[in-house]
């Protein structure tokens, strides 16, 4: 079963309650970097590698599990450096609101409350790990908060300058997109950077959640919403990034595109006009039923075969989205009947996307089996949907948000700049 531990939520969530917090390390323990004499262990490698394994829900061979250390040092080496700035600056993130997350991360992956950990566990993932990760992702967006100040705050003019520009570009390209942005602060480092990027899209292409790897591993501050951009313009974008987008098919993952200070893997979902074409829209319903146990192809148990076949029964005995509704809830309404709207063209993988386009209305899917459970799906509504006006909100968060991206970029590069790094051969 794939965690679901970055789609849908504003951040990863860390477990910071006590009982929790990090045990102290074995002096024997192997160190792979010392950090302005803070170590990361080896160790620390092996389990943030175990937990991208976990959260992306593929297997995955020793062999690209490998690739994938060295670049995860050098991201293990980035955190302990914010950490060190978070530290500095006295934030502490209040244990209310990781609370209240952990709560909201369980309910997304449909786990009792407490069974995160054991889950962890179960899988040889340290929940140190997990808390490490997501306590600098907090303390980060804390302390650009505080470096912002004033610039935190949009004036009603930067909102309507905005407005009029987009205004001006109707007709042009906009690209709904995700990203995954690799930094390369040194020159040497580009053929690490490269093959860990290869590493990445190769599971990606594989079916890792573009999502989930973002949030693992970019570097960029839309890693906190899995990497996603949502409708940009080309001046939003590199123009290497923008001339791939406009070759692209959507649902496609591009190659390592370079960009400034690094690498981006980019996922288009759509292109459209300003201001022009809609956007095809469906509205469904679905039944979920979990399995216990997850879920093995070559060897289903007797129950989860009992519940394949309980999916598949209900073609015959529903015929309605109100139906589809009422069949959810007496399996127990563990996801919900109704996700809201679906973008089409945001639709992944593309044979589900298909599935959607090409379902005749009111009719239930086949089944549809994951790791956690099995699910049907019925088309209630298709149509077209028109591109709104931006949102006075919306422009002034997108302000902001870059902002952010920008001194975030520029704090880690001084930070890395007045650090003592010391990497340790194998």
């Amino acid at each position: 079963m794939r965690l679901r531990i970055a789609l849908c939520l504003p951040f990863l969530i860390a477990l910071l309650l006590p009982v929790f917090g990090s045990p102290a390390r074995a002096q024997t323990e192997s160190i792979a970097a010392v950090v302005n004499g803070v170590a990361i262990s080896r160790a620390d490698v092996d389990n943030r590698v175990r937990l991208f394994a976990l959260s992306s829900g593929i297997p995955m061979s020793p062999d690209a599990l490998d690739r994938l250390k060295p670049q995860i040092l050098n991201q293990l080496i980035d955190e302990k450096l914010r950490l060190q700035a978070i530290e500095e600056a006295h934030i502490v993130v209040p244990d209310k609101a990781i609370a209240a997350a952990i709560a909201a991360i369980e309910a997304q992956n449909h786990l009792t409350p407490g069974a995160l950990r054991d889950r962890l566990a179960g899988q040889g993932v340290a929940l140190r790990t997990l808390i490490d990760q997501i306590r600098v992702e907090l303390g980060w967006t804390e302390l650009l908060r505080q470096q912002l100040g004033p610039e935190a705050q949009v004036t009603p003019k930067q909102i309507a300058d905005r407005i009029a520009a987009l205004q001006q570009q109707a007709g042009q390209t906009q690209y709904l997109v995700s990203e995954i942005f690799i930094p390369i602060d040194n020159p040497a480092k580009r053929p690490e950077a490269e093959k860990f990027a290869a590493t990445v899209i190769e599971e990606l292409r594989a079916g890792a959640p573009f999502g989930v790897v973002a949030a693992q591993f970019s570097q960029s501050q839309t890693a906190l919403q899995g990497g996603t951009l949502g409708w940009v313009q080309a001046s939003q974008l590199d123009p290497q990034v923008v001339t791939l987008a406009n070759e692209m098919p959507p649902g496609a993952i591009s190659d390592p595109i370079p960009v400034a200070g690094g690498l981006e893997i980019v996922q288009l979902f759509g292109r459209r006009p300003i201001g022009g074409s809609a956007t095809d829209m469906v509205s469904l319903r679905q039944v979920f039923l979990p399995f216990k146990t997850p879920f093995n192809p070559a060897a289903p148990t007797a129950a989860q075969r009992a519940l394949i076949e309980q999916a598949r029964a209900l073609a015959s005995s529903v015929h309605s989205c109100d139906e589809m509704e009422a069949a959810n809830k007496k399996a127990g309404s563990v996801q919900p009947a109704d996700p809201g709207p679906i973008v089409l063209n945001r639709v992944t993988p593309e044979a589900f996307r298909t599935l959607l386009t090409n379902i005749k209305l009111d009719t239930v899917s086949e089944p549809l089996i994951a790791n956690d459970g099995v699910a049907v799906v019925m088309v209630c509504s298709r149509g077209l949907e028109n591109p709104e006006a931006p949102r006075p909100q919306d422009v002034a968060r997108d302000i902001v948000d870059n902002r952010a991206e920008l001194l975030s970029r520029q704090l880690l590069a001084n930070l890395r700049r007045r650090a003592a790094i010391e990497i340790r051969s194998s």
